[in-house]
């Protein structure tokens, strides 16, 4: 019995880490995919990594940051093949009046992204999969310099020289470019990397 009662505390405690951090690496798992279906697929996939390896990683001092490693290198990994996938399936776009971004609106306002202004989810879209990650692990799920590196398996100047291309790209894109009736104001305020 007590090996079938430490087995079940266990569980109990993989239960509790799934229910805490579901909503954070679902969140990643869209920003780097941009695709709910992807980025739920992914998390499952991940927490069923972290499952087969529980009864060490609860050990761990951040159980979260493995999950969060094993969520990007599951994205990463096959996202050629993901991406290709869904160019093979997705219809073609008609332009609508309300600039196509219906389809995104359920994902945006489930993952709690509706607050952040639309030109920039729309920026972000346009950007690859790792820039992508990065921003999302350092602005969205505000992590330092040092645990983004970690997460993504590389190197702070590397976390730096990418989160400084990747805010680049964004300052010259398209859907952040004002509009011309608009007041300087109205454009989404980007983070500097001066200093970070």
């Amino acid at each position: 019995m007590r090996r079938g009662a430490r087995r079940q505390r266990a569980r109990e405690e993989f239960d509790r880490f799934v229910a805490s951090s579901v909503s954070g690496l679902l969140k990643t798992a869209y920003l780097v995919t941009w695709d709910l279906p992807t980025a739920e697929d992914l998390v499952q996939e991940c927490f069923f990594q972290v499952a087969r390896r529980w009864p060490r990683v609860r050990q761990m001092e951040f159980p979260a940051a493995y999950a969060r490693r094993v969520l990007l290198n599951l994205a990463f990994s096959g996202a050629k093949s993901r991406s290709r996938q869904r160019a093979e399936l997705e219809p073609v776009v008609v332009a609508r009046g309300d600039g196509g971004r219906s389809g995104y609106d359920v994902a945006d306002h489930a993952l709690g992204l509706r607050a952040t202004a639309p030109e920039l989810l729309d920026a972000l879209r346009e950007l690859p999969p790792r820039q992508r990650a990065v921003l999302a692990l350092r602005y969205f799920d505000d992590l330092s310099e040092a645990e983004t590196a970690e997460a993504l398996g590389c190197s702070v100047g590397t976390v730096k020289s990418t989160t400084s291309r990747a805010l680049e790209r964004l300052r010259r894109s398209a859907a952040l470019a004002p509009v011309e009736d608009s007041s300087p104001g109205e454009r989404p305020e980007l983070p500097s990397t001066k200093g970070a």
